[in-house]
C-alpha cells in the first residue's frame, strides 16, 4: 500500500502552481515547503526565484494562490515578503491517518530496496572488558543498521574484533609461564580476569626485555600456526565473543557470534596489500616502513604525514587491515555504501585510508565510503568518563547503574508489577535511558554521562517516551471494555468531522514519520528521529489534555480520536524499535 505524505501533496500542489506562475525555463522550481506554526505548512519558494523572475516575490506568491490546485483543497495566504501559509482541509488530515492505521508499515515507504551497505561498528579487543568507549558506536552503528534495514536496504552489519597483533603473544606467553592463574569458566567474570591478567602481562612485558622477547617469538609461533599457541589463541577469542554477546543482548543491538569480523580474518592478505599498493605506485619504502601519503594531509610543521602499511618490523599498521576489509567489502559483499561508526578522532586515519583505496582502484567512485564519527562521553565534571579511582567505565556497570536507577524510581511510587514484571520493566527502561541519552545528543559532539537525568519520567529521555507509549496503550486497553469504543478503533473514520487544534497538529506530526526515517537515512543523524519521538509525545499530551477521547460523547468524534491514539501508540512503538529501544505496553 503506497500512502502519500500530506506534505508531499502539498509540495506538489505548490510546486504546479509555482510552474504556472513562473517563466518556463524556472518550471520546477522547489517550492521549499515546510511545517509552521502559524499554519499547517509555509512555502518559501517566491522568495527563492524572484530574483530570477526578475518580479517581487508578493506578487509570484498572489499568483501561486490563484494557480493553486482546487482538487488538494489546500487554501494558502500570503505573508510577509511572500510567504505562503498554507491550511490543509481536514477531510485530508482525517484520511492520512486512515492510510497509515491501515498500513502495516505505517506508510514508511522502501526507497533504499536495492541498496547493498556493510555497517563496520562496535569493534572491541579480545581478551579487554567491553568499557564506555564502546558505547557510541554499539548504540550509533545499530539504529543506522535498523533504519537503513527498514527502509529497505540489504544490511550487513560487521564486528571488526581486535583478535590478532602483539598483544596476544604476550597474553599467551604469560599464561603459559603461569599455569596457576585460572580465567577460564569464570562465568560473567571471564573478562575481568583476563583484563586483569592482560594488564598483569603488560607490566612484565614493559619491566622484563626477556619476557618481551619470549612474548615476540610466541607472536612469531602464533602466526605460522603453532597448534599449542593457536589452541589458546582460539580459547581468548572464543570467550570473549561469548561475553561480548551477554553484553550486546542486554545492551538490545542486534549484533551477534555472526557479525564478528576479526583482524585475524584478513591476515594472509596483508601482504597482498602491500605489493598491490607498491606495483600500483600508491605506497613507497620510507626508512624500512612502507608508507603512502594523501595530497594537502601535513604536519604543523607543514611535512607530509605518511600512513603507514606495513611498519620497519615487518609488521602490518592498522591501515593494511583496513584496507584489506575494504576490498572484501567490495568485491565480495558488492556493497554500494559502507559505513565505519567510528570514534572523531579517527577521521585522518580515514580520510587517508579512503584517498589511498580510491587511487589503487580498490574503492570504485561507485561505492560510498563514509566515516561516521562521533564525540566522547564525558563525565559530569566534563572530562572523559572515568571511575572514581580514573580507570576506564565498564559497559556492564553503567547498565548496572542504570538499571537501579530505574528500579529506585519505580519502588519509590505505586505500582503492581510482580517480581518478574519489575524486573522487564526495570531492564527495559535502564537500557532505553542509556541508550536514549546516547542517540538523543548530535553525534558529532560530546555529551554528559548522568543517569539520574537519564532515568527521567519527564523530558525529553527514553523512558519519559516509554512512559508515552504506555500511557496510549493504557486509554487503548480502557476503551476496548467498551464494546462501541472497540469497534471503532479498527473502524472507518469520519473525515468530515472538525479537527481541533491538538487533533491537527498531532495528525501533521504522525505525517512526518516516513520523512524523518529518511532524514535520518541521509544524514546518519539518528538525534531526528529522537527529537521527532520527543515531538510527537509531546503532541499526543497535548491533544489528550485537550480532547476528551474515551469520554468524547459523540460515538464518531471518540472514534476517530481513539484511531489518532492508536497510531500515535503504533508510531512510538515503531520509532523507537528503530532506535533498539523496547515499547512497553506499561510502566
Amino acid at each position: 500500500m503506497t500512502v502519500v505524505a500530506i506534505q508531499d501533496q502539498v509540495e506538489a500542489a505548490v510546486k504546479a502552481a509555482l510552474t504556472r506562475a513562473l517563466p518556463s525555463e524556472l518550471a520546477g522550481s522547489d517550492p521549499v515547503v515546510r511545517r509552521s506554526d502559524r499554519a499547517d505548512f509555509q512555502a518559501n519558494g517566491t522568495l527563492a526565484v524572484a530574483k530570477k523572475a526578475g518580479r517581487p516575490p508578493r506578487a509570484i506568491a498572489d499568483e501561486v494562490v490563484g494557480h493553486l490546485d482546487t482538487e488538494v483543497g489546500i487554501t494558502a495566504e500570503v505573508s510577509g515578503p511572500g510567504f505562503l501559509n498554507i491550511t490543509v482541509p481536514g477531510n485530508v488530515v482525517w484520511s492520512a491517518v486512515a492510510a497509515r492505521l491501515a498500513d502495516t508499515r505505517l506508510g514508511v515507504a522502501t526507497p533504499r530496496a536495492g541498496e547493498r551497505v556493510v555497517v563496520d561498528y562496535s569493534a572491541p579487543n579480545v581478551a579487554k572488558e567491553m568499557h564506555v568507549g564502546h558505547l557510541r558506536s554499539s548504540v550509533i552503528g545499530d539504529a543506522l543498521v535498523r533504519i537503513l534495514g527498514h527502509l529497505g536496504a540489504d544490511v550487513t552489519r560487521q564486528n571488526h574484533i581486535g583478535d590478532w597483533g602483539t598483544q596476544f603473544g604476550m597474553l599467551i606467553q604469560y599464561l603459559d609461564e603461569h599455569p596457576e592463574v585460572s580465567w577460564k569458566g569464570q562465568g560473567a567474570e571471564t573478562m575481568s580476569a583476563l583484563d586483569a591478567l592482560y594488564k598483569d602481562a603488560r607490566v612484565a612485558f614493559d619491566a622484563d626485555p626477556a619476557f618481551a622477547d619470549r612474548s615476540r617469538s610466541r607472536v612469531v609461533a602464533l602466526q605460522a600456526g603453532d597448534d599449542a599457541t593457536v589452541a589458546v589463541w582460539r580459547d581468548l577469542v572464543a570467550e570473549s565473543e561469548k561475553a561480548f554477546d551477554v553484553i550486546y543482548s542486554r545492551l538490545g543491538v542486534l549484533l551477534d557470534d555472526g557479525d564478528f569480523d576479526g583482524e585475524s580474518r584478513y591476515n594472509d592478505a596483508l601482504p597482498g596489500i602491500v605489493e598491490g599498493l607498491l606495483a600500483a605506485g600508491v605506497a613507497s619504502e620510507s626508512d624500512g616502513a612502507i608508507v603512502t601519503f594523501t595530497d594537502g594531509v601535513t604536519n604543523p610543521d607543514g611535512d607530509p604525514v605518511p600512513l603507514i602499511v606495513r611498519k620497519k618490523d615487518g609488521g602490518f599498521g592498522y591501515a593494511a587491515t583496513d584496507l584489506a576489509t575494504m576490498r572484501l567489502r567490495v568485491d565480495e559483499y558488492k556493497a554500494d555504501r559502507i559505513l565505519y561508526v567510528v570514534d572523531a578522532r579517527q577521521a585522518l586515519h580515514f580520510k587517508m585510508v579512503f584517498d589511498v583505496a580510491r587511487r589503487v582502484g580498490w574503492l570504485p567512485e561507485t561505492v560510498h565510503a563514509q566515516h561516521v564519527p562521533f564525540g566522547t562521553v564525558l563525565g559530569t565534571d566534563g572530562r572523559p568518563f572515568k571511575t572514581r579511582s580514573g580507570k576506564t567505565v565498564r559497559l556492564a556497570d553503567l547498565l548496572d547503574d542504570a538499571e537501579g536507577a530505574v528500579r529506585a524510581v519505580l519502588q519509590a511510587r505505586e505500582h503492581n508489577f510482580t517480581g518478574a514484571e519489575l524486573d522487564a520493566v526495570v531492564h527495559a527502561a535502564g537500557t532505553a535511558a542509556i541508550k536514549y541519552a546516547d542517540l538523543s545528543n548530535t553525534r558529532t559532539k560530546d555529551y554528559v554521562f548522568d543517569v539520574d537525568q537519564m532515568v527521567a519520567t519527564t523530558g525529553n529521555t527514553g523512558v519519559y517516551l516509554q512512559y508515552a507509549h504506555a500511557r496510549v496503550r493504557s486509554i487503548l486497553r480502557r476503551a476496548g471494555e467498551q464494546t462501541e469504543a472497540a469497534t471503532a478503533v479498527g473502524g472507518r473514520l469520519d473525515t468530515s468531522l472538525p479537527l481541533h487544534p491538538a487533533e491537527r497538529t498531532l495528525a501533521l506530526t504522525l505525517d512526518g514519520f516516513d520523512a524523518i526515517l529518511h532524514d535520518v537515512a541521509d544524514t546518519l543523524e539518528p538525534h531526528r528521529l529522537c527529537g521527532y519521538l520527543y515531538d510527537l509525545a509531546s503532541a499526543f499530551t497535548k491533544f489528550y489534555d485537550a480532547c476528551p477521547v474515551i469520554k468524547a460523547d459523540d460515538p464518531s468524534v471518540r472514534a476517530n480520536r481513539l484511531a489518532l491514539s492508536d497510531l500515535t501508540g503504533r508510531t512510538l512503538a515503531a520509532g523507537l524499535g528503530l532506535l533498539g529501544i523496547e515499547a512497553p505496553e506499561r510502566m
